[in-house]
C-alpha cells in the first residue's frame, strides 16, 4: 500500500457543506458549519422551515442585534442538528468571528452553542466549538 492509500484509511471523512442531501450522499464521519455555509444552505427549500423556526424566538429584553445574534445562533444549531441526524461522528459550529478579540465574549457565546444543542437533545459530545485562531481564541 502506497503513502496516499495510508493516509486515506487514517483520515476520517470531514464534510464541509450545509447541504444535507450532498452530506446524506457522501456519507462523511463528520461535518463542519461556518457563516458562509449556513448562508448557502439558507438558499436552499429545505432549511426555510429552520429558518422561519429560528426567527419566530423573540426575546423581549434584548436588542435588536443581540435577536439577530440569537438566530444566527440558534440557525446554526438547528442545521448541525440536522446534519447529526446524517453523520455518526461530530458537528463543528463556528463562534461568531467578530468575537474573536474578546476571550470572554467568545466563551459566553460556545457556552450558549452547546446549551442550544443540549436542549433540542444532542449531547456536547458530539459537538465540536470552532473558536478563531487569534491570541483571544486560544487563551
Amino acid at each position: 500500500m502506497n503513502k496516499l492509500d495510508q493516509l486515506r484509511e487514517m483520515t476520517d471523512v470531514v464534510a464541509d457543506t450545509g447541504d444535507i442531501e450532498a452530506i446524506a450522499a457522501h456519507k462523511p464521519v463528520d461535518a463542519t458549519t461556518n457563516p458562509s455555509l449556513l448562508l448557502k444552505a439558507a438558499a436552499l427549500p429545505h432549511y426555510a422551515e429552520l429558518i422561519d423556526r429560528a426567527a419566530a424566538i423573540k426575546a423581549e429584553n434584548y436588542s435588536a442585534d443581540e435577536q439577530v445574534e440569537m438566530l444566527g445562533d440558534r440557525f446554526a444549531v438547528d442545521v448541525g442538528r440536522e446534519i447529526l441526524n446524517i453523520v455518526p461522528g461530530r458537528v463543528s459550529t463556528e463562534v461568531d468571528a467578530r468575537l474573536s478579540f474578546d476571550t470572554e465574549a467568545s466563551v459566553q457565546r460556545a457556552r450558549r452553542i452547546i446549551g442550544l444543542y443540549e436542549s433540542a437533545g444532542i449531547g456536547r459530545e458530539r459537538v465540536l466549538i470552532k473558536l478563531a485562531s487569534t491570541w483571544e481564541g486560544i487563551q
